[in-house]
């Protein structure tokens, strides 16, 4: 078992009076308790439907909340035999809470939910969000079932989302991860999801949780050694998905998160993503992705001032990290006019390429590789929102799909400058 010495002594009590159970519930949070009231409500009907007879418990992981959020959590628990929200509990919920920190790490959280899953043994678990504003108990069974019943390890889900919602995951995430490792997974870089108590322990013991690679972006990683350890991955459909306001300044930290632990990734993983050839799907239950098309406003001409500022103020640093020609297009592009603007789905996918090839050879301080691909992201979402605009959900597939199979084409050019000793 993972050294469980990071775990404190009350929370270690109070696993012990919890004992052995079949379900578990992780919950990280941070300051949540204008949301969490109602989403801890729903996991409880979630588990009382859905699992009446087994034995279930809620893990509150939180990082320093100082408006109450882990009493609103622990307060649901049921330590009796009786009626819940017209639903009856047949055993005792338990909902226990622990601060692992004074600021909120998401693999610091992640950590201490697999070690008490771990420690007590349970057979299937799931994560969620407490950002997860439209979440239903069917959530909980759809996330659960898989693991419990039909022996999968890891439940990532699919949703119901806007057509501009969750663009790095359909421009970088989903169709590099899909090239590289052959696996068609949605939501890679996942905030809600389920997972087997095998797949939990092997990671947990796995990880050097000490130098860094527990603090952000972990459930990437997570997904990523289910792949290459041949654990059985499946999708789960949720339904609506709700869209999260993000600021222009958060998208280098989230670029850290996904992108950093991906790029980082591929250094060990590269013995399985390079003998790796197309992709194979996931089985799904309840259906794949479904896009939204209601009218939503995005700052297109923002976007395009940001990438043609960044190409000519980062020339330098993209020299070092991008090939000449890829360099010189960049450039050509960046001086079009609004309506003539155009990153073409080839360009982009070299770009990329040629960053995760110059972070492994760390052709300068890697966290400004990450920093840098910032301004060209915002370039190939412009195009992406342009030649989407009034695009059906057929057509925005369609154009996702072609931009997974210029991932998979291209492979063989990463394969090439991975290996080159330059």
């Amino acid at each position: 078992m993972e050294d469980g010495n990071f775990l404190t002594d009350d929370f270690l009590r109070q696993l012990i009076n919890v004992g052995e159970v079949d379900i578990l519930v992780g919950l990280p949070t941070h300051n949540n308790a204008k949301s969490i009231d109602a989403i801890v409500h729903t996991i409880r009907n979630g588990i009382l439907r859905g699992f009446p007879r087994e034995r279930a418990v809620i893990i509150n992981a939180d990082g320093g909340s100082r408006d109450g959020t882990p009493e609103l959590i622990t307060g649901v628990s049921i330590d009796d035999v009786r009626p819940a929200s017209s639903v009856y509990a047949l055993r005792t919920l338990h909902a226990i809470s622990t601060k692992y920190a004074s600021t909120p790490h998401s693999g610091v959280a992640l950590r201490t939910i697999l070690a008490a899953a771990e420690l007590l043994r349970a057979k299937a678990c799931i994560v969620i969000s407490p950002e997860s504003e439209s979440i239903t108990p069917e959530w909980i069974s759809n996330l659960l079932r898989p693991v419990y019943y039909d022996g999968f390890d890891l439940v990532s889900p699919t949703y119901r989302r806007h057509k501009f919602d969750g663009l790095l995951m359909t421009n970088l995430l989903y169709p590099m991860v899909r090239a590289l490792y052959g696996v068609r997974i949605r939501e890679s870089y996942m905030s809600v999801f389920g997972f087997s108590g095998r797949l939990g322990s092997q990671f947990l013991g796995q990880n050097r949780w000490n130098d860094g690679i527990g603090e952000n972006g972990i459930e990437l990683r997570l997904t990523l050694t289910a792949v290459t350890s041949g654990f059985r991955i499946c999708q789960s459909f949720l339904g609506k998905k709700d869209l999260v306001e993000r600021r222009a300044a958060d998208l280098v930290p989230t670029l850290r998160q996904s992108v950093g632990v991906l790029f980082s990734a591929l250094e060990s993983d590269f013995q399985v993503w390079s003998g790796v050839s197309g992709s194979q799907e996931v089985p799904t239950n309840g259906g794949d992705q479904e896009l939204v098309l209601d009218p939503l406003r995005v700052n297109r001409k923002r976007l395009r001032e940001m990438f043609v500022t960044g190409v000519s103020e980062l020339e330098s640093v993209f020299q070092s990290i991008l090939s000449p020609s890829t360099l010189a297009e960049l450039k050509r592009i960046a001086g079009l006019g609004e309506e003539e603007f155009h990153y073409p789905a080839e360009l982009w996918v070299k770009t990329v390429y040629e960053f995760a090839a110059a972070y492994q050879k760390s052709v300068i301080n890697r966290d400004h590789i990450i920093q840098a691909l910032a301004p060209l992201f915002r370039g190939r979402v412009f195009t992406f929102v342009v030649e989407n605009r009034n695009s059906s959900a057929n057509d925005v597939a369609h154009n996702i799909e072609g931009l997974c199979l210029e991932f998979e084409r291209l492979k063989p050019y990463l394969i090439e400058m991975w290996k080159s000793k330059e």
